[in-house]
């Protein structure tokens, strides 16, 4: 195996823009002077979240939800070889990461949405407790996907943080996604541009 294409340009830049955003939104939850911050940076991952579910659909490979949500059997197996250390070898997301996946994404949404209504005050102060709770089952999802990052990392000896910097990883010759996409990356930005001016104003 060598190093291939495949995670395309939004892929990458929308994990960092949520990874930024999340970090952002969480350092300043509570503060009264960083509100504005604090809903800009919620928007841009709840913008991310929304786009990458049509993404999962009609991406490029390793982006479709169809390759990497699999069923509870296929989790079991990866986790229990994983225990082993000896985990098989995945091109895009393994099968307990897509669940990683998945959850973030719905968190992601349910925490935005539940914040936007916060701000404007369509709920009481029940609705804000909820909101904090989904952001730190969010931030507990972020841990054990790190985790996941960290132990594919070093039993593969593949950095996974740079794959998601450069886009390549291990993988065949005709493994590899045929193009990056960079120009549904410049729609990606577009789309999260405009929905944080329209929440955040």
């Amino acid at each position: 195996m060598h190093k291939i294409l495949v995670w395309d340009w939004p892929v990458r830049l929308g994990h960092w823009l949520m990874v930024g955003g999340f970090i952002v939104a969480w350092l300043t939850g509570d503060s009264e002077y960083f509100r504005r911050l604090h809903v800009g940076a919620g928007a841009t991952v709840l913008a991310v979240a929304i786009f990458r579910l049509p993404w999962g659909f009609i991406g490029t490979r390793y982006a479709r939800f169809a390759d990497f949500v699999r069923g509870p059997t296929a989790v079991r197996d990866y986790l229990a070889n994983l225990l082993k250390l000896e985990p098989a070898h995945q091109v895009g997301h393994n099968p307990a990461g897509g669940w990683a996946i998945v959850l973030l994404l719905g968190l992601a949404i349910l925490t935005g949405l539940t914040g936007w209504a916060t701000v404007n005050e369509l709920g009481g102060h029940w609705l804000e407790e909820v909101h904090e709770g989904l952001a730190t089952a969010m931030l507990t999802v972020v841990f054990i996907h790190l985790a996941g990052v960290l132990s594919g990392s070093l039993l593969h000896e593949e950095n996974l943080v740079r794959a998601m910097l450069t886009g390549r990883k291990k993988g065949n010759a005709d493994e590899a996604i045929p193009s990056a996409r960079p120009l549904a990356a410049v729609v990606l930005l577009a789309w999260v541009v405009a929905a944080g001016w329209l929440i955040a104003s």
